[in-house]
């Protein structure tokens, strides 16, 4: 099983429809697809800096950014299905279906994950990819991605956030970074 987290910032690019479709057909199986929050979770940063409200409503608001991003990728990739519990992931996969997630705060917090934005979507990403035990998470970037770079590295550089290592520390699955352009 194959988790490829698709950065929110790909929304802002025309061709996003073609890097969806390219994701869909180089992962014909065992694919849950996990959006970021893009250009609603940056209205959720800028409703917090106006508002001063706590990051536990940013977070749950954050969430809901991912799932309005889950919408428009579903849209996009019509044969997906949304699953939000991990039980519903691993039936569905194993029947064969292919999956957008749909993050729900409460099981995010259930898990004991920080309500943070230290945690983004990357971490998130993380920590399902090892929950329904991947193979491999792939975090599809609009960055570029220097080549030879370990996770603190890429970490200093703001690629990956500052909760990212430890999400994926205990896990086995393989972690691939891939700028958009290299799909």
């Amino acid at each position: 099983m194959k988790v490829v987290k698709v950065g929110g910032s790909l929304e802002r690019c025309s061709n996003l429809k073609a890097y969806l479709t390219k994701i869909d057909e180089h992962y014909p199986s065992d694919l849950i697809i996990v959006p970021g929050g893009g250009v609603f979770a940056d209205t959720v940063r800028q409703t917090q800096q106006r508002w001063q409200f706590e990051d536990v409503r940013a977070h749950q608001m954050a969430i809901i950014a991912m799932q309005q991003m889950a919408l428009l990728f579903q849209s996009i990739l019509s044969g997906f299905h949304f699953a939000d519990s991990l039980q519903e992931i691993n039936e569905r996969v194993s029947n064969g279906e292919r999956l957008i997630w749909w993050p729900d705060f409460k099981l995010l917090e259930q898990a004991g994950i920080a309500a943070s934005w230290d945690v983004t979507s990357d971490s998130l990403a993380a920590w399902l990819a090892g929950a329904v035990n991947a193979d491999e998470l792939i975090l599809v970037k609009s960055v570029e991605i220097p080549a030879g770079l370990d996770l603190p590295a890429l970490t200093r550089l703001g690629i990956v956030d500052p909760c990212f290592i430890e999400f994926t520390k205990n896990n086995a699955y393989r972690i691939t970074l891939i700028n958009k352009d290299a799909l």
